[in-house]
């Protein structure tokens, strides 16, 4: 019997496998190419460069952190698909090896939704 679902451990990339993400990379180098135009600025004594190369700094900054972010997503989703489908092979295997108890527990859960859901005044 083939499954539906996907094994779990063939498409999963960690984390720590993954190339670093690129918006977190160019906000690291836009960081770099502004911090050393706000030095340029303040080594030659123009302002608007110091000023441009902080802006441009602060705009790298967030970038990074946009990226860091992203990461952050993307290995909570990883983690909560892979619970998920944990979860559901936990399930899979419980009705397989106990049907009864299985359905005896559907019908009582069953039960207690349509007597919460159930109207008070008719």
């Amino acid at each position: 019997m083939s499954s539906q679902y996907p094994s779990s451990s063939s498409s999963s990339t960690s984390p720590s496998s993954r190339p670093e993400n690129q918006s977190t990379a160019s906000g690291v180098a836009q960081d770099m190419r502004a911090k050393a135009g706000e030095g340029f600025g303040r080594v030659t004594g123009d302002v608007k460069s110091q000023v441009q190369g902080a802006s441009k700094q602060a705009e790298g900054a967030m970038q990074d952190v946009y990226g860091q972010a992203k990461d952050a997503a993307s290995s909570a989703a990883d983690a909560i698909r892979e619970t998920a489908s944990e979860a559901g092979d936990f399930v899979r295997n419980t009705i397989e090896q106990r049907p009864y108890t299985a359905a005896a527990v559907a019908l009582a859960v069953g039960f207690l939704i349509g007597r919460l859901g159930r109207r008070q005044y008719y």
